[in-house]
C-alpha cells in the first residue's frame, strides 16, 4: 500500500453564496478515519443540484424562489440558521460532493483491515451518524465533508463494495441520482407497465428511464427535443417535448405510473393520464 500522504487537495466552501465561495487548496489536511470509518482515495465525484443548492443556501426555509433565481442572485442572504438538509447551520469550511467512488486505503477502529484496496460507492443520505433515528438526516458533503477531494472519509457499513466493468466516472454519478429514481420506483411498485418519466434528461429522470426498463416497462419520456436522443439511448419507447401539450399527447387513463421529477401545471395532466 502506498504511503498515505499528510495533506491533499480539496475544493472547499467558504461559506454561503456563489462560486467565489470556492476555494480550491492543496494543502488541506488528511482526514482521520474514525471508529467505524474508511479513508476513501476519490476516484471520480459526480457533480448534482444539491451541491449547487447547498452552496447557495437554498434549502433554508426562508427561501423561496428557484435555484436558477437564487443562483442568479449570488445566493440567498439566509444568516445559515437552517440552510442545510438537516436545517442545523452548515459549519466552514466544508468540503461537498454526495457523489462518490474510489478504493478504500486506510480503516479506522472497529472495522476489518480486509477492506482495504475494496473499491466502494458511498451512500448519501446517511443512517450510521444518526444512529439509525427515523426521520433524521445527515447527507455526505453537507453534514459533513464529502468527495470535492483526494481523500474522503465515510462510515465502513455505508460504503458498499463495487464489482462492476463501468468506468470510475459512471459509478461516481450513480449515488445520488440512482438511488433517488429507484426510491421513485420502488414506492410505486413499477412492473411491466406504461411508465411516463418527466424531467428525462436530467440525472434521476435518465436514471429513472434506465431502471424503469430493467424492470420492463414501456417508458415515454418527457424532456426538450434537443435532448432526446441518449434518453432514447437510455432506454425510452417514446419521448414527448417538454414544450408539448400533454393533454394531446398522453389519453386519459393510458398511462399506470408517472414519476414526476419536475413538478409544476404539468402534474394535472400527469393525474388524468393515468
Amino acid at each position: 500500500m502506498k504511503t498515505i500522504p499528510t495533506s491533499m487537495a480539496a475544493v472547499l466552501l467558504t461559506g454561503h453564496g456563489g462560486p467565489e465561495k470556492l476555494e480550491y487548496r492543496t494543502d488541506v489536511p488528511m482526514p482521520q478515519p474514525q471508529a467505524d470509518e474508511v479513508l476513501i482515495q476519490v476516484e471520480a465525484a459526480g457533480v448534482n443540484n444539491t451541491d449547487i443548492n447547498t452552496r447557495l443556501g437554498w434549502y433554508s426555509k426562508a427561501v423561496t424562489t428557484d435555484t436558477e433565481t437564487a443562483s442568479t442572485n449570488g445566493g440567498q442572504d439566509t444568516a445559515g440558521k437552517d440552510a442545510s438538509w438537516s436545517g442545523i447551520p452548515l459549519t466552514f469550511p466544508r468540503i461537498q460532493g454526495g457523489d462518490v467512488y474510489g478504493r478504500i486505503v486506510a480503516v479506522g477502529e472497529g472495522v476489518s483491515a480486509q477492506r482495504v484496496n475494496d473499491q466502494v460507492i458511498v451512500r448519501n443520505l446517511m443512517r450510521h451518524y444518526v444512529n439509525y433515528r427515523p426521520y433524521e438526516c445527515w447527507t455526505y458533503g453537507s453534514e459533513c465533508d464529502g468527495g470535492f477531494a483526494q481523500f474522503a472519509v465515510a462510515p465502513s457499513n455505508e460504503s458498499y463494495s463495487v464489482h462492476s466493468p463501468l468506468s470510475a466516472p459512471e459509478l461516481g454519478a450513480i449515488s445520488i441520482a440512482y438511488s433517488t429514481a429507484e426510491g421513485m420506483l420502488y414506492r410505486a411498485g413499477v412492473g411491466a407497465e406504461r411508465v411516463v418519466i418527466t424531467g428525462a434528461s436530467g440525472g434521476v429522470g435518465l436514471a429513472a428511464v434506465q431502471l424503469a426498463k430493467l424492470r420492463g416497462a414501456h417508458v415515454t419520456a418527457i424532456c426538450s427535443q434537443e435532448k432526446a436522443d441518449p434518453v432514447i439511448k437510455a432506454g425510452a419507447d417514446r419521448v414527448i417535448d417538454r414544450r408539448a401539450d400533454l393533454s394531446a399527447e398522453l389519453d386519459a387513463k393510458s398511462i399506470d405510473v408517472a414519476v414526476d421529477v419536475v413538478g409544476g401545471g404539468g402534474v394535472n395532466k400527469l393525474l388524468a393520464a393515468l
